[in-house]
């Protein structure tokens, strides 16, 4: 990679931001976690972030509201968001695109899944 691409991750649980974290960082990205919606909405318009790696279940705003304020902020689809969450019923990932998801993965997820989306979304070949 030429530059190192950043992604946003907003999600909750610790231990699955570190473990999104570690596994994006190994494949050669920056990674930056938030753990509310709104700490990943002031992050994304401080630091425009390559992608954003979006959990829709936050303590505060949900993903959906999240998704929605990123394509305001960022005229609507500069910035790519992926979004990961165990809601896995049809609605939800529907819902998902319809709120501006690029792409929408369910946990448990693939490792190798989620960083062919990755790269794809940030135009990593």
């Amino acid at each position: 990679m030429d530059k190192q691409k950043t992604i946003l991750i907003v999600e909750d649980e610790v231990a699955m931001a570190e473990l999104l974290k570690a596994r994006l960082e190994t494949a050669g990205f920056h990674a930056h976690v938030e753990t509310t919606g709104g700490g990943g909405l002031s992050y994304a318009a401080e630091h425009r972030p390559d992608l954003v790696l979006l959990d829709l279940r936050l303590p505060d705003i949900d993903g959906y509201r999240v998704c929605r304020e990123l394509r305001r902020i960022y005229h609507p689809w500069d910035v790519p968001v992926l979004m990961l969450t165990a809601m896995a019923q049809p609605i939800d990932e529907l819902r998902g695109f319809a709120h501006g998801a690029d792409v929408y993965l369910t946990k448990p997820f693939q490792a190798e899944e989620l960083l062919k989306s990755v790269n794809l979304l940030v135009g990593v070949s």
